[in-house]
């Protein structure tokens, strides 16, 4: 019988996975392979713009980390996020300003916002529920589009975007947006702080204008693969209780500063892949790692703290701690820390301001001596004794 010859296998080059793909396996082992990803919304994504160089919270973020959860099992729990009972009163409030199809909805944003369109009377409410989050961002693109096109008042409904965030992308559910019969698009953001005598508190009223800054940005992409690209409105409307009352009122507010700085920021951000080349091997966030592997995990990305991340980061109390412990001057404030130019530590800012070290014709350096000379001044005055007054004698 002939011989069989062994069969040749046809030479097939290996083709390397896409880079999009390698790095969500990536950020799924940093994370932990049982650990499901927690979504980066609006409001964590304003806090990340605030601090573009804080590589920390960028690898987190991206990652989907549980940083509430990671922050506990590193033994410095936070206590910044919503309380369980403001987090149902704000949905119950939500529930009754889009009662009815969002009729009370629409009456406010016609009256603020559209004032020369007709006035709305059954607004179209477009089903958005679909599998996954890419499948609900596109239900929500082809929505905006027949919305659009029909050109009558729509309601979306908690809509979901997408944006891309050093790389990755980030899903992201606005309150509600609106179409106009003009087919202009409007972000809503409904919140359960009050305005008293039409006016809210101001800080509460700038951290919501720059959460729609960012469904702003997230809108302007899908607009942008439209032909023509609807207006997405750089007004947005705020949505809150009237007084002291559960009754709806409304105010407009302009977010193109924010919206512009968020977009700078956002471009600033280091790549999170770029990020992820530089870890040592084998690096993992799950929170179920001892403390001592956790620990150097962390401290493996630099972070940059300030005290304004104590109100918008779970792990500032861990991150402020390790600033503290290094001496960082940033643990005192940004304004402080530019102020010090290339000066980074206490330590070498006291050094300068005593003499021993620094460039003396540095402006910096020439200022901080002058501050410590004046001081000392001062406490020298301080502990001289100083004479009394003088006694009067009467006849």
């Amino acid at each position: 019988m002939p011989s069989r010859e062994p069969r040749q296998e046809p030479n097939r080059e290996r083709v390397p996975p896409a880079r999009g793909t390698g790095l969500r396996q990536r950020l799924a082992e940093l994370r932990g392979p049982a650990v499901p990803p927690q979504p980066l919304d609006a409001r964590a994504l304003a806090a990340l713009a605030a601090n573009p160089g804080c590589k920390r919270r960028a690898i987190l973020d991206g990652a989907g980390v549980n940083k509430a959860a990671l922050a506990s099992a590193l033994g410095s729990p936070s206590a910044f996020g919503q309380s369980q009972f403001a987090f149902m009163r704000g949905n119950a409030f939500e529930a009754r300003v889009k009662a009815d199809g969002g009729a009370e909805l629409l009456r406010l944003v016609h009256e603020k916002l559209d004032a020369g369109a007709a006035a709305p009377t059954a607004g179209a409410v477009p089903d958005l529920s679909a599998v996954g989050p890419e499948g609900r961002t596109a239900r929500t693109a082809l929505a905006l589009r027949e919305a659009t096109e029909a050109g009558v008042w729509t309601l979306l409904d908690h809509p979901l975007l997408a944006l891309d965030v050093a790389g990755s992308p980030a899903f992201l559910e606005p309150d509600a947006v609106v179409v106009h019969p003009d087919g202009s698009w409007t972000v809503v953001e409904i919140k359960s702080f009050p305005m008293l005598d039409g006016s809210a508190d101001a800080a509460k009223v700038g951290a919501a204008a720059r959460q729609a800054a960012v469904y702003v940005l997230a809108l302007e992409r899908v607009a942008a693969r439209l032909a023509p690209a609807p207006e997405v409105r750089h007004t947005v409307l705020l949505v809150c209780p009237k007084d002291f009352s559960n009754l709806p009122t409304a105010s407009a507010v302009d977010v193109r500063k924010q919206r512009s700085v968020t977009r700078r920021q956002l471009d600033r951000l280091t790549r999170i892949e770029d990020i992820a080349d530089l870890l040592p091997e084998g690096t993992c966030f799950s929170p179920d790692l001892p403390t001592a592997d956790l620990t150097a995990a962390v401290e493996s990305v630099p972070a940059t703290y300030a005290p304004e991340c104590l109100s918008a980061c779970e792990l500032a109390f861990h991150c402020r701690n390790h600033s503290r412990a290094e001496g960082a001057v940033t643990s005192l404030g940004r304004s402080l820390r530019a102020e010090l130019g290339g000066l980074t530590t206490i330590d070498d800012v006291l050094a300068a301001a005593h003499g021993t070290a620094g460039d003396p014709t540095d402006p910096t350096i020439t200022a901080l001596r002058r501050a410590a000379t004046l001081r000392a001044e001062a406490l020298s005055s301080a502990k001289t004794p100083q004479p009394g007054p003088t006694k009067q004698t009467t006849c």
